[in-house]
């Protein structure tokens, strides 16, 4: 059983040839609504992939609240630990350009009020060897006080470093599988990687001193990480995106299902990160979410 412990958004997407510098205005092409929110986005990949989820986190009473969960809710996500806020429902502005690299400015919302107390209670109800996924788009509060909780009942944590935040290094301290890109790695480590050899030395450094797992994604180079000792590698398919902007959370949940239905640690990273690949190739953080058949086909 996976519970995601996380943001629930309304994502507001527009499209341009290229990505607007600083101060420019740029012609638009398309925009879109669609559900997102880091957390709302694991959780619907974690689902999609075979695994039973429960999503916990908040919504406001805004005419965004049920679109903001409607994916969730026909995946047969279990969302009775989702809140009413009184502040409005998350939202997240995206800028996609043509090469499918994007921009994002998140307003929390909602998923500024989850509290401490919450976060207890949604580790209430699991048992040793569920897992607990996490991200940074609650209040760090909150997400501390989930990790000691966990921690106590034997639940195996999970924390994506997206978006990093101030907190991100003395949280993923925290957490048993630390998932980070490349950027968000050197933060990690405070040792910027020159090279694959700096990082794989940074992964050994980390490891040896915590015994935590980390991952490290590199977008279309795959993923690198450090487990038990080992450096293990996969690779993604070979594609040209349309919109990366579901692709790491998709990796995510995606891992966190594979872990959760008995694969080795070395088929959950090469079965994420095909996922992640796959939900490149259209457009919205949770359409774009590729069903368990279609990644297995591409295994």
């Amino acid at each position: 059983m996976i519970t995601v412990f996380g943001s629930i958004n309304m994502d507001l997407i527009a499209t341009t040839a290229e990505l607007p510098k600083p101060g420019e205005t740029v012609p638009g092409q398309t925009f879109s609504t669609a559900a997102g929110g880091k957390g709302a986005n694991q959780a619907l990949a974690a689902r999609r992939a075979g695994s039973r989820v429960k999503m916990s986190g908040a919504v406001g009473s805004d005419t965004f609240a049920d679109p903001a969960l409607e994916l969730l809710k026909a995946a047969g996500t279990d969302l009775s630990s989702v809140l009413k806020a009184r502040e409005p429902t998350g939202t997240a502005l995206v800028l996609v350009g043509g090469d499918g690299e994007n921009m994002i400015v998140v307003i929390p919302g909602a998923n500024g009020t989850v509290t401490a107390d919450e976060a207890v209670k949604t580790v209430d109800t699991m048992t040793a060897g569920d897992i607990l996924m996490l991200q940074l788009e609650i209040p760090p509060a909150a997400v501390e006080a989930v990790f000691k909780a966990a921690r106590e009942k034997g639940v195996t944590t999970i924390l994506n470093t997206a978006p990093f935040t101030k907190d991100a290094v003395r949280l993923s301290s925290l957490a048993d599988i630390v998932v980070a890109n490349e950027t968000e790695f050197d933060l990690v480590s405070g040792e910027p990687a020159a090279s694959a050899e700096a990082r794989i030395a940074a992964l050994n450094k980390l490891h040896s001193e915590s015994g935590q797992t980390f991952v490290v994604t590199l977008g279309g180079d795959g993923v690198i990480a450090i487990r038990d000792g080992e450096i293990l590698t996969a690779k993604g398919l070979v594609i040209e995106p349309v919109d990366t902007v579901g692709a790491g959370d998709t990796f995510c949940g995606y891992l966190a299902a594979s872990l959760d239905q008995g694969l080795t640690f070395a088929q959950a990273l090469r079965r994420a990160a095909v996922a992640g690949s796959l939900a490149c190739l259209s457009r919205g953080a949770q359409p774009s979410i590729p069903l368990a058949e279609a990644v297995d086909q591409k295994l």
